[in-house]
């Protein structure tokens, strides 16, 4: 039996696909095989021996501490994809939002309440105030060209807007997804020159962290809008409310509020709601659960932040799946504890993701103490042997 621990509520179209006769899914499992998790904490949560994977329902994992778990050999899984649409359909939304000042519209229409007759003639008095572009014909700028961004970018064409694309990391199924209407350019110093409206897809890491900053600010349009669905850290909060008190931008759109932001002119704050919709949570959960399943049952990898995807199909007696550090010379102590144990291997896959390697051998043969002896290498993180049913 395997033990799945929900850190939050997980949508029952996901945990119905665990076979109750092979797994135990609940919030109260302690010392759980696996994690599901949607958008609570885990960098204080104990990671223990048991543990071997976490499924994050959604694209981002910094609610969970990846590095600690790639040294304790757990998986870290995400869903990539699975709430793209939820989140394109907002970044539209947010376009209009953005463009034809309609927050500002809505809160100033209620202060017209009990001015009885007079509302009409006040209403065309001061609509002026709420004017704003058509987005058709303006030119829109994405960055991060992936599952959300991709969607973005297409929608966006559909609507008549001249459109730019930028990725440094554009996967050839990504660039196969595009619309080849829109305009791939290898910089974002040409988003920001040319752009009228910049909506943001990208990942937060080293390079992206407050990538739109005082300086890249200076070098856009002055009405330029600016879309962020991806990570709040990717914008400088500061140089944002700073660009907008002197003309330097005409609009901040935000999934990811914060005290410095709420209540600014010129921001429009929303409570992260890009991926708050049932389907996609139902999305979520189902890919996640997959996901777990596969791992646990057969060893296979897909869409694992920390590791690399590797499947593969199993003829032997069992696999041995190890998850070891990316350096020389792991392999050849594996092959060599399996050699001396005279067991076959049948097939063999090997595949790294920066420090971290994952290896599956499919072997006949297979002799009880071999995953022990194999976990004792200095460079083995977590070893599993599958057998075969």
């Amino acid at each position: 039996m395997y033990d799945i621990l929900t850190l939050n509520k997980i949508a029952a179209c996901g945990t119905d696909l665990f076979d109750k006769g092979k797994f135990t899914v609940g919030s109260e499992v302690s010392d759980p095989k696996a994690v599901m998790v949607r958008s609570a904490s885990m960098h204080e949560f104990p990671l223990g021996d048991n543990l071997r994977a976490i499924a994050r329902a959604g694209a981002g994992t910094n609610n969970i501490p990846i590095d600690k778990c790639s040294e304790k050999g757990i998986v870290v899984f995400n869903t990539p994809g699975a709430n793209a649409n939820a989140v394109k359909e907002l970044v539209l939304a947010s376009l209009f939002l953005s463009s034809r000042k309609i927050p500002a519209a809505l809160e100033w229409a209620k202060t017209l309440k009990g001015k009885g007759d007079e509302v009409g003639a006040l209403v065309e008095k001061g609509k002026s105030n709420f004017g704003g572009p058509e987005i058709s014909g303006k030119k829109l700028g994405v960055i991060g060209l992936g599952a959300i961004g991709a969607l973005v970018a297409n929608a966006a064409v559909e609507l008549g807007m001249d459109v730019y694309g930028c990725d440094p990391f554009l996967s050839v199924d990504s660039a196969l997804a595009l619309s080849r209407k829109i305009k791939y350019v290898k910089s974002f110093r040409e988003i920001f020159e040319n752009s009228d409206y910049i909506s943001l897809h990208a990942p937060l890491n080293n390079d992206t962290r407050g990538l739109i900053n005082a300086e890249t600010l200076a070098q856009m349009k002055k009405n330029v809008r600016i879309l962020n669905f991806a990570r709040g850290e990717l914008v400088d909060d500061k140089a944002v409310i700073d660009a907008l008190a002197n003309g330097g931008m005409a609009c901040y759109v935000t999934d990811f509020p914060t005290d410095m932001l709420i209540g600014v002119e010129g921001v429009i704050a929303i409570p992260h709601l890009g991926a708050s919709t049932p389907e996609s949570e139902d999305n979520c959960a189902v890919m996640a659960a997959k996901q777990l399943i596969d791992y646990l049952e057969n060893g296979n990898i897909t869409n694992s932040v920390n590791l690399p995807n590797l499947t593969m199909q199993s003829t032997g007696d069992a696999k041995i799946c190890v998850i070891h550090k990316n350096v020389d010379g792991v392999i050849m102590q594996i092959t060599g504890i399996l050699a001396e144990a005279k067991t076959n291997i049948e097939n063999m896959e090997s595949k790294s993701k920066k420090d971290y390697a994952y290896s599956v051998l499919d072997v006949k043969g297979y002799v009880n103490g071999l995953a022990a002896k194999i976990n004792a290498l200095d460079t083995v993180m977590a070893v599993r042997a599958i057998k075969a049913v």
